[in-house]
């Protein structure tokens, strides 16, 4: 069905990395998101105020926050299309992640305001303030065909912002898609308890109505713990790291690479850089020519756009290599971890200095000045009180 309805409203909807496709798939999400949370918001607030139930009304009010989320939905993707401009040089693609950080905030409100509403009313029932809920059959029947509804619709509405979140890469879509399976599961575990109530006189609606809103708050939670760390930065994925290393590996001329950055504008809008190193004693034209082609390679072959800063180091002096060799020696016994790179010497008459950078993994807790006076006095007692070590610490 999703891909019938893609078919027909999306125009080119195979180029998904094209702005304006990527609008129309927004358009699509919206109008349906929109248009069926409020037809189920209309018919569960009905239903509710027919048999009394405070599950049922604050389903109902899941679907309106929900109808709100989907024109937060509908409004991003059209935002995130825009081209970049003189303020955003790098597009406006990073909006999703805002709205998605909104959508999870809608969904934690919801879920608050009804585990408020079960609670005074579970207190109500051990004080024996609460009343009795009273019902005709014809309208409980009603009920239970609307909440029956309910759940088979929202069990679509998963499946198909999934489908359209998978299609076009979108965080907001995916956050969409989990508030709708929580809120089919909601919807289900009220339609039990209604059931419940309807043949057996035990009414479960409080109760029940706590524990969907602590499911709702979890969904929220989790989409906000998923949306966080795009917003604050994360480590990139392993296979686009594999593949730029796969790359660099086919240019001997480049003997390793390190601090490589790797930054996400948004879907489909990421930029990387590192640092390649090269023999000194190089033609500098030429190995310029050869960073320029694996910039080129990178940016065609992945889709990245691609910086990379030219370290060139000293290759083949027996003084300088024997150094290197005996510095890294200590630092692998400070932690195996560390990764040195970028090493070079400076022999005076009194004292030589060894200067390099280190990769250290954030696990290695501590701080990058306790790294450095680690390292620079292992160094002084291993090699000699007059080798100084000049160290840049690198989380890696």
């Amino acid at each position: 069905m999703t891909d019938l309805l893609v078919r027909i409203f999306v125009k080119d909807y195979r180029r998904t990395d094209d702005p304006l496709v990527r609008a129309r798939y927004g358009k699509l999400s919206g109008g349906v998101g929109i248009a069926m949370n409020l037809l189920l918001f209309s018919i569960k607030l009905f239903g509710a105020l027919l048999v009394g139930s405070l599950a049922v009304r604050a389903d109902a009010y899941n679907n309106l926050s929900d109808a709100a989320s989907s024109i937060i939905a509908l409004l991003t993707v059209l935002i995130s299309c825009k081209p970049a401009d003189r303020d955003h040089p790098f597009g406006h693609a990073r909006i999703e992640y805002v709205s998605s950080m909104i959508v999870s905030f809608l969904i934690i409100i919801v879920g608050y305001d009804l585990a408020r509403q079960s609670v005074e009313k579970i207190v109500g029932i051990v004080t024996g303030s609460a009343q009795a809920r009273a019902y005709g059959e014809k309208e409980m029947t009603l009920v239970l065909v609307i909440l029956a509804v309910s759940v088979l619709c929202k069990a679509f509405m998963f499946f198909f912002f999934r489908r359209l979140g998978k299609m076009i890469d979108s965080d907001i879509m995916r956050a969409t898609a989990a508030d709708s399976i929580s809120d089919a599961t909601a919807t289900a575990a009220v339609l039990v308890s209604t059931l419940i109530f309807r043949f057996s006189g035990v009414d479960l609606d409080a109760y029940m109505g706590l524990a969907v809103a602590g499911f709702i708050l979890w969904t929220g939670i989790k989409v906000l713990g998923e949306t966080k760390n795009s917003i604050l930065g994360e480590a990139p994925v392993k296979e686009t790291v594999a593949g730029i290393e796969e790359i660099v590996r086919r240019y001997p001329q480049v003997l390793g690479i390190h601090d490589m950055m790797v930054h996400s504008y948004g879907p489909h809008h990421t930029v990387v850089s590192f640092h390649a190193e090269v023999d000194g004693k190089e033609d500098i034209f030429e190995t310029h020519d050869v960073i320029d082609n694996i910039e080129r390679a990178v940016s065609k072959e992945l889709g990245i756009p691609c910086t990379i800063h030219m370290d060139p180091i000293c290759v083949g002096d027996p003084v300088s290599d024997a150094l290197k060799e005996q510095v890294s020696a200590v630092v692998k016994e400070i932690d195996e971890r560390i990764r040195l790179h970028d090493f070079r010497c400076v022999i005076g008459q009194t004292h030589t200095n060894v200067i390099f950078d280190i990769d250290a993994p954030f696990e290695i807790k501590s701080s990058d000045e306790e790294l450095r006076e680690e390292i620079a006095r292992s160094v002084k007692e291993k090699l000699g009180e007059s080798v100084y070590a000049v160290v840049t610490v690198d989380r890696s």
